[in-house]
């Protein structure tokens, strides 16, 4: 457990987060939407800080990055914990877990290990993934320094769901993220979500901007974000964002979570975003979940 980065203390021993645009106000005692960030006597606390939940060795084209470091191996690690709520989450067991005010689990295992594991395994860049960064960005920048000086890249898998201050605090370490844009407006984000679309296109905008490698995945779920109408959507929202050579991966949602009994996506309508995704002047479409 840590002291919080990026929160304010206000009247009646409230704090305000500020690591997310929920900037959530938390009163004693009590939790973030994220359900690892807690008010303890005025002070907001980092109840994840150094307890990985998950740590595994990847393909980096698992990410997906498929123009980073390409046929390279990607040390991966998480913790629990999550800003949004996405009804097919793939990892809620994870993600959902701590919520609202369960335990936070997890296996102690300082930053600087995290950077041996990585060195002794061969691999030339470390992933902040499998749940959300945002949410353990004490730990995350932690390990970024250290990589950093060991001389390895820093990724994040992301759902791009953070302020301009998180960007900020952790731009200096980061080479590469692929980002998750679940959907053309914020009604997708809203009802299955629990958060809003600009932030996240906000964000898309400055990684790029900051010369970031950036990368874009929308899982295309049926009902949700799979209409020619939204597909078209996604597609200009990311040209008008960051250009014609941004790598948009469109993945197959299976079904998960709250969303057990949606069938898998037709193929049929993956093959169909690529085209629409083209006409929009995408020039790097990748399939994903085939």
């Amino acid at each position: 457990m840590t002291e919080a980065m990026l929160y304010e203390k206000c009247e009646n021993q409230l704090v305000r987060c500020g690591v997310c645009p929920h900037r959530c106000r938390i009163a004693l005692g009590k939790r973030g939407v994220c359900g690892v960030r807690e008010n303890r006597d005025g002070t907001l606390y980092a109840l994840n800080d150094g307890l990985t939940i998950a740590a595994a060795i990847d393909p980096i084209e698992k990410k997906p990055l498929y123009h980073f470091l390409p046929g390279t191996r990607i040390y991966s690690f998480a913790t629990v914990g999550c800003n949004l709520r996405c009804d097919w989450c793939q990892n809620w067991d994870i993600s959902q877990n701590p919520k609202p005010d369960q335990p936070v689990r997890g296996t102690l295992i300082p930053p600087a290990e995290h950077v041996r594991r990585a060195l002794a395994a061969h691999c030339p860049s470390i992933a902040y993934t499998y749940s959300e960064p945002t949410v353990f960005v004490e730990y995350a920048l932690a390990t970024m320094k250290l990589a950093r000086e060991a001389g390895l890249k820093n990724v994040w898998v992301t759902n791009g769901y953070m302020t301009q201050e998180t960007l900020e605090a952790i731009l200096p370490w980061l080479d590469a993220a692929n980002v998750d844009y679940k959907g053309p407006a914020s009604s997708v984000y809203e009802i299955f979500c629990g958060a809003a679309a600009e932030p996240v296109l906000d964000i898309i905008k400055a990684m790029h901007q900051a010369h970031v490698h950036v990368e874009v995945t929308t899982l295309v779920v049926p009902g949700v974000n799979d209409s020619d109408a939204a597909l078209a959507a996604v597609a200009a929202d990311l040209f008008g964002s960051v250009g014609a050579d941004v790598p948009w991966h469109v993945s197959r949602f299976f079904p998960a979570w709250k969303m057990f009994r949606t069938p898998p996506t037709p193929l049929a309508i993956l093959h169909r975003a690529e085209q629409i995704g083209r006409a929009a002047g995408l020039r790097v479409i990748h399939l994903g979940n085939i």
